[in-house]
């Protein structure tokens, strides 16, 4: 797990690295604009992600800064369909309520007060890394849940079925055998025995 850093303050950067390292967090990634976050992440001109992106899990970004403010590099980020569930926290000492909806409508999950006060910074990097620790889990099982579906055959509708030999036509117009249809169309297979009429009937005592 990393995390990446977005502020052009040096002490900022530096003391949100201090705080996060010195509570266990080990790869810190700092940049100072918002186009080197982008470069991070693989937005920039096609450029391939600096990293692993699954690595990548939350994203610490200043609301003001030059070229491009944080709002506006939250809805890019958010507008690619990989980081749509990438956590990205606002770090912010502009607390007027217009900033923060702001910064929310442009997909932000939270936001940190400046100056950085270590409980608060934790607090928020905890929920926020368990919020996005559970989306990937809910993420595995659906993925997990449409293959599932995708492998399940499901027989329906009426099968044109011969009269005479008892083949079946399918949807190509192929004819097959009954057991090679279901076999073809479904997780059933077959267990070959002799019911009592038959064996009534061919293998008399």
């Amino acid at each position: 797990m990393s995390i990446l850093v977005v502020d052009d303050s040096l002490a900022t950067r530096s003391v949100l690295q201090m705080i996060l390292e010195d509570a266990g967090y080990q790869k810190i990634l700092l940049v100072e604009s918002a186009h080197e976050a982008f470069q991070c992440l693989g937005l920039a001109h096609s450029i391939a992600p600096a990293g692993d992106i699954g690595d990548i899990e939350v994203v610490l970004m200043d609301i003001k800064m030059p070229d491009m403010d944080g709002v506006e590099a939250c809805r890019r980020i958010k507008a690619d369909s990989r980081y749509q569930d990438l956590p990205i926290v606002m770090v912010t000492a502009l607390t007027e309520a217009g900033y923060l909806q702001s910064a929310f409508a442009a997909g932000a999950a939270d936001y940190v007060t400046k100056p950085i006060e270590r409980l608060e910074l934790l607090t928020r990097m905890r929920s926020t890394v368990k919020l996005k620790q559970e989306m990937d889990r809910r993420k595995a099982r659906e993925r997990e849940l449409e293959q599932a579906l995708k492998e399940i055959k499901v027989l329906r509708g009426i099968l044109p079925i011969c009269a005479r030999c008892k083949r079946i036509r399918d949807e190509n117009g192929q004819w097959f055998s009954v057991e090679s249809y279901i076999k073809g169309h479904s997780e059933a297979d077959f267990s070959h025995l002799i019911c009592p009429e038959c064996l009534d009937r061919h293998f008399p005592v």
